[in-house]
C-alpha cells in the first residue's frame, strides 16, 4: 500500500521539493496551492493530483483531504508548508495585508491540522511537518508581524506534540534560514552581493522528509546552510519556587 501525502504551498519553493523528493521514493502526492498552474504542472511531474486552493479558509483544507481519501483512500504524511511574507508596515498599518498574512500563514496550519488528523487516525497515524521559520525562534526585526506568525506556529507544534502522539500522530516543524524561494527572490541579489549564503529549497525539504520519520514529536528542526537540522532546545522558564508542577489538563 503506497503512502500518501498532502502538501501545500506545493507549486514551487519548498513544497514542490519536497513533492519531487517524495514522490522519487513512491508516495503518492496531493499538491495544493493558489497557484492553480503551478500546481497541476507539479502534481503532473510527479504523478500526483493538483488541487487549486486558498489554504487560509478552512475549506481549502478539507477539500485536499477529501482529494486524498477519494484519490488514494488514506493519508500518511502532510507537509503545511503554505506561507507569505508579511510586507506589513506597523507605522502605516494595513489591516487588509495583516489579516491575509495570518491567514495564511496561522489559520490555514490550524485549519491543515484540523482537516487531516481525522484521516491520518482513520489511516493508522502519520507525521505532520509545518514549516515555520528561524523567525519563529528569535525575533527578526525585519518584518515583526512575520515573525508573529512563526512564533504562533511554533508554540502550536509545541502544544499539540503530545496530544497528537497519543493518536500515534508525529507534528513537528522545520525552521530554515533564509532559503532561495519565490519568498525571497526580491532580496536575493542583497544575500548575493553581501556573500550571505542561502538554502536551497531541497536543503529544507531533506529536513522535511527526516521530519516525516524521524524525529521526536513536538521537534523543531533548525536548518541553515552548510549544517545538518539540529533541533532546537529551549532552556525552560523557572517554575514555583517551592517546585510544584502545575495539573495536568483534563
Amino acid at each position: 500500500m503506497s503512502t500518501v501525502a498532502l502538501i501545500t504551498g506545493a507549486a514551487s519553493g519548498i513544497g514542490a521539493s519536497v513533492a519531487r523528493r517524495l514522490a522519487a521514493r513512491g508516495v503518492r502526492c496531493v499538491v495544493a496551492d493558489l497557484d492553480e498552474a503551478g500546481a497541476e504542472r507539479i502534481a503532473k511531474e510527479v504523478g500526483g493530483v493538483a488541487l487549486a486552493a486558498d489554504v487560509s479558509t478552512p475549506e481549502a483544507s478539507e477539500r485536499a483531504v477529501a482529494l486524498a481519501e477519494e484519490q488514494y483512500g488514506r493519508l500518511d504524511l502532510v507537509h503545511l508548508n503554505a506561507g507569505i511574507s508579511s510586507g506589513v508596515d506597523l507605522a502605516a498599518f494595513d489591516l487588509a495585508q495583516y489579516r491575509k498574512v495570518m491567514g495564511v500563514n496561522v489559520d490555514a496550519v490550524v485549519f491543515g491540522v484540523n482537516a487531516a488528523v481525522p484521516l491520518l487516525r482513520r489511516s493508522g497515524g502519520g507525521a505532520i511537518v509545518v514549516t515555520a521559520s528561524l523567525a519563529g525562534l528569535v525575533g527578526f526585526d525585519g518584518d515583526p508581524i512575520y515573525t508573529l506568525t512563526k512564533h504562533a506556529v511554533v508554540g502550536l507544534v509545541r502544544a499539540l506534540a503530545q496530544p497528537l502522539a497519543a493518536q500515534k500522530i508525529r507534528i513537528s516543524a522545520v525552521c530554515p534560514g533564509f532559503t532561495d524561494t519565490p519568498l525571497v527572490a526580491g532580496m536575493k541579489q542583497v544575500f548575493v552581493d553581501a556573500g550571505f549564503p542561502l538554502l536551497t529549497a531541497d536543503d529544507v525539504a531533506a529536513a522535511v522528509e527526516s521530519g516525516f520519520y524521524s524525529v521526536e514529536p513536538g521537534s523543531l528542526l533548525v536548518v541553515q546552510p552548510g549544517r545538518q537540522p539540529v533541533p532546537y532546545r529551549y532552556a525552560g522558564v523557572p517554575g514555583p519556587v517551592g517546585g510544584e508542577r502545575p495539573p495536568t489538563a483534563s
